[in-house]
């Protein structure tokens, strides 16, 4: 009798959870043991998704990577997935197979050399991402497949926020803000900024870190005083899932995140904030870090849609994107092709195959 098929997601940050759920699903629906293994060094709790999770699949949790590596070790799982490096392959290896899977799909030159230490396979979203990944590692095993996190999106599933419960208005249009958190356009919105956007709803959906860490203590304010706007829905710590923001907006704002890319596969228009705020160590004789962390040739977002320079900019841009949407349109369908890869909401069935076909 042969035994259940395991699969482990190594959690190493509560924000992977969006791209790993509907992998999980699609297993639990093979009868596949599925456990997630989740950090305390990194995240003290899952918030209110710990419970829903708990209810459908194991949850472990440890201190760090040289206990996950004991862990995995003695569990022998048949696969393993990684959002991210790991550095006890050697060990892991010798009784598990293991998936790397990013959880954005980001801009910057660590897209591409996480993969530096091979895993048994890494699952890539689009044709472009793929082609130039093998050029860099033609020995590895890649795997086109698409983007598991868009797939509730696709396949009818996800609903999308409830709008009015949130207190917005159904009948207007609705603005997407979503900056990262390094470098960040965040600071440099005005503090009353959503008051020039009073037809419209506005969501703002920061990045988990500025969250989380304590150098960020400045953009959690500016988020407070948005807040406070009749018209505006600020995300919290526990609204981990940008998936139903994106399926609820109408256009998308953002400077470098890869929500760009994750927002131009519904064929909606992105307007890319070319200013930020950079910290410290990227400034003037400094600069240089900046460059070789974020890479010209790698901020692929040059045609993705309309750029703007300053923050008043901003208001005609909207009103001007929004009623002229297939302005970028041949554009989103290339970068879709290139970066996110197949829209069907099958990617996640593609990665369950594979990894039943290759226990």
């Amino acid at each position: 009798m042969s035994r259940t098929m395991k699969v482990f997601f190594d959690t190493l940050n509560v924000y992977y959870l969006p791209q790993y759920l509907p992998i999980a699903q699609q297993l639990k629906a093979h009868n596949v043991e599925v456990q997630f293994v989740c950090y305390r060094n990194k995240n003290k709790s899952l918030g209110p998704q710990q419970q829903e999770l708990e209810q459908c699949y194991s949850l472990h949790w440890l201190n760090d990577d040289v206990e996950a590596a004991e862990y995995y070790a003695q569990q022998k799982p048949d696969w393993i997935f990684f959002g991210n490096e790991f550095k006890y392959l050697d060990k892991v290896h010798q009784v598990s197979k293991t998936a790397q899977l990013g959880h954005g799909i980001g801009p910057k030159p660590s897209y591409y050399h996480k993969s530096k230490t091979p895993m048994t396979v890494r699952f890539i979203e689009g044709e472009l991402r793929l082609e130039k990944i093998k050029q860099f590692y033609p020995n590895d095993t890649f795997i086109q497949v698409g983007f598991s996190k868009l797939d509730p999106i696709f396949d009818g599933s996800e609903c999308g926020l409830d709008i009015e419960g949130l207190g917005l208005d159904k009948t207007k249009q609705t603005i997407l803000y979503a900056p990262t958190f390094n470098p960040s356009s965040l600071e440099c919105f005005p503090d009353d900024w959503p008051s020039e956007f009073e037809d419209y709803n506005v969501l703002i959906k920061p990045h988990s870190l500025t969250f989380m860490r304590e150098q960020y203590k400045g953009q959690r304010k500016k988020l407070e005083k948005w807040s406070k706007f009749s018209n505006v829905y600020v995300a919290k710590m526990t609204d981990l899932n940008l998936v139903p923001f994106l399926k609820s907006a109408d256009i998308l704002l953002s400077e470098a995140s890869s929500t760009l890319f994750e927002f131009t596969a519904l064929d909606r228009p992105v307007i890319v904030c070319n200013f930020f705020k950079l910290k410290w160590s990227y400034r003037g004789p400094f600069k240089y870090r900046f460059e070789k962390r974020f890479g010209k040739d790698n901020v692929l977002y040059k045609e993705i849609g309309q750029h703007i320079n300053h923050y008043k900019e901003l208001k005609q841009a909207v009103t001007y994107q929004l009623s002229h949407r297939d302005e970028y349109q041949q554009q989103r369908q290339q970068y879709t092709v290139d970066h996110v890869g197949p829209i069907d909401g099958q990617s996640s069935q593609r990665i369950v195959q594979y990894l039943m076909s290759h226990q």
